[in-house]
């Protein structure tokens, strides 16, 4: 089992704890959460774009010269795509771009993306986590504390609005849940910072 050093608000080492192999411990499977990244990618796109065809850009009616005997190349309207204001050729237009993983996959390339945290040395283990009033520089002292100065995803195993309304205004700092973590925010910021309490809730959930 993966062990790791358990730090207080101060920044002190005041134990260790062991983590489960089968959710902290796994050979990362970087193609899975590379799959798994893109899935929530693609899912948020909204798929609105869009493009006119010739049979929807406004006017061209009317043939702009005769067929033949002009010296110039045949044209049969000036919303032809080569013309200046014409017609789109293969465009885009809107479509949904969401596509579903395996249930199976999903677990893995969580588990793989919080391994890959462990083997990193970027997970932060706090015996808990409280910030009086909701105070920003409170909780900006405590990353200092911990020496994260370039972005942390912090996990807590409830919500506290005070915490939430803490760290939200620092910037590269984001708050999640256990059952709201996800591949793309575990990977997205430098440090994985976890109380002691989120770390049960996410080894009996996903164990």
């Amino acid at each position: 089992m993966p062990k790791v050093d358990l730090y207080n608000m101060s920044g002190e080492v005041v134990g260790n704890i062991e983590l489960q192999d089968s959710i902290f411990g796994i050979e990362p499977n970087v193609e899975v959460m590379h799959m798994a990244v893109l899935n929530q990618l693609a899912n948020k796109r909204q798929g609105t774009q869009s493009t006119k065809t010739k049979s929807e850009v406004r006017g061209g009616g009317i043939k702009p010269w005769r067929q033949k005997g002009t010296g110039r190349a045949r044209q049969g309207s000036i919303r032809s795509a080569q013309w200046i204001k014409g017609g789109i050729v293969l465009g885009p237009k809107p479509r949904s771009y969401r596509f579903t993983l395996p249930k199976k996959v999903k677990r893995l390339a969580l588990k793989s993306a919080l391994s890959s945290k462990v083997v990193d040395n970027d997970i932060l283990v706090v015996d808990a986590l409280a910030v009086e009033e909701g105070k920003t520089k409170k909780m900006a002292s405590i990353l200092g504390n911990l020496k994260v100065d370039n972005g942390a995803l912090i996990v807590l195993s409830g919500n506290d609005n005070l915490v939430e309304r803490a760290a939200r205004n620092i910037p590269g700092v984001k708050t999640a849940l256990v059952n709201t973590i996800n591949v793309f925010d575990v990977l997205k910021y430098n440090k994985f910072i976890i109380t002691k309490d989120a770390v049960a809730k996410v080894e009996e959930v996903y164990a």
